[in-house]
């Protein structure tokens, strides 16, 4: 059990929000589904969270590399949403969940922030930089469960801002720049994640919505879901990595995402034909590549060991 959970790397807890969050997307089909999903992820918390607290030198060593660094709020994105799982019988431990989670993401922010923001190099700006600062707009999508309205749009226009601020910056890094190290290219599916987040955190913040900021955010999200979707023949072919977490939740918060705008326009006798065949496929598509990855870090962390390449910058 303890080579297992040496193991487990921190970025598996990109795959522990997909799963949490593919519960969500597929309550539609039924309770049974969500919970099945929700299992696996706390499952996988509590992996972590073992690792962590036996070895805590695994996180400190871990966010000495920018890429492991940026992706580790994922861990607490994904417990905001898993809180919403038992909300139902434990409310006041529910609350108690989505409170640490959101204050384990600030404090991880911050900390992010003073070490690689303040410390600025180009070459250690990643995709996953979007996770740090637009991952907290979760908060948005699931603060209205607890009656937390008006911090959940608050935190909406944080992430907003935050991603509009990145998104030059993480453009002209990947693209003029470039030099991505290869066990960092899975990062690259993190692009499709931001504006789904912050439009479904809009949707479910808001009351009264304003039908330029949905149109805006849908667009600017298909733009870079058919963008990341070109580029993921080529992704697929590389060899096991533990980024390989990158390819879940871009693609199911997107499904979630398209979702809420479908319902609303429906329900608005607005509805676009086209975008039910989208949602049909973003959820086959979520839950597939949900699955693979699952599949991937199964055999990665049941086989016998081997030196996996970690996304690590050299600059100074």
């Amino acid at each position: 059990m303890n080579k297992v959970i040496k193991k487990i790397p921190i970025p598996i807890a990109g795959l522990m929000l997909a799963l949490a969050a593919t519960g969500n997307l597929v309550l539609s089909y039924g309770n049974i589904y969500r919970n099945i999903f929700g299992l696996i992820s706390i499952m996988i918390l509590g992996a972590l969270t073992i690792k962590v607290s036996a070895q805590p030198e695994s996180f400190t060593e871990a966010f000495e590399n920018p890429v492991i660094a940026s992706v580790s709020p994922t861990f607490s994105m994904g417990l905001m949403i898993l809180s919403t799982y038992i909300r139902t019988y434990l409310p006041s431990i529910a609350l108690g969940v989505w409170i640490l989670g959101l204050l384990i993401h600030i404090c991880l922010m911050l900390h992010f922030t003073k070490k690689y923001l303040l410390k600025f190099n180009i070459k250690k700006v990643f995709p996953s930089y979007f996770v740090v600062y637009v991952g907290i707009v979760v908060g948005s999508v699931t603060a209205p469960v607890y009656g937390f309205t008006s911090l959940g749009q608050l935190i909406f226009w944080f992430g907003f801002i935050s991603y509009l601020v990145l998104l030059p910056l993480v453009l002209y890094r990947v693209f003029i720049i470039k030099e991505i190290p290869e066990a960092a290219l899975p990062t690259m599916v993190i692009f499709a994640a931001p504006a789904s987040l912050c439009l479904a955190g809009y949707l479910n913040a808001f009351s009264e919505k304003n039908m330029m900021m949905i149109v805006f955010l849908a667009s600017l999200a298909l733009l870079m879901l058919f963008f990341v979707l070109l580029y993921m023949p080529k992704i697929l072919k590389l060899k096991f990595y533990p980024s390989y977490s990158a390819f879940t939740f871009p693609f199911v918060i997107s499904g979630i995402a398209m979702k809420g705008t479908n319902n609303l326009l429906m329900n608005n006798g607005k509805e676009i034909e086209m975008l039910n065949y989208l949602v049909k496929f973003l959820e086959f598509w979520s839950i597939l590549m949900v699955l693979y990855v699952l599949i991937r870090y199964a055999f990665f962390i049941i086989a016998p060991k081997k030196e996996i390449a970690t996304p690590v910058t050299t600059e100074n």
